[in-house]
């Protein structure tokens, strides 16, 4: 059986990406099981905007994975 190659991650740039698309990638990421805003409760719109924030201030990166075909956003810290 072969083997598939196993491609890197690559860094989206969210100015490259249309605003529906840019929109879609972050609702996506704060609805995915697990994302935790601690105890205070906000609105979707609310963190829509703290994910875009993050990302324009480069304290947040977005990554295609060309293996999953999917993206997915990273904070500094952890990229």
């Amino acid at each position: 059986m072969e083997e598939k190659e196993t491609l890197d991650p690559i860094e989206v740039p969210m100015d490259s990406l249309p605003k529906e698309s840019l929109e879609g990638i972050i609702k996506d990421f704060i609805l995915r099981e697990g994302t935790d805003y601690g105890d205070t409760d906000y609105s979707l719109e609310d963190k829509i905007k703290q994910v875009k924030d993050a990302i324009t201030n480069k304290k947040a990166h977005i990554f295609f994975d060309p293996n999953s075909e999917t993206c997915t956003i990273i904070s500094k810290q952890h990229s």
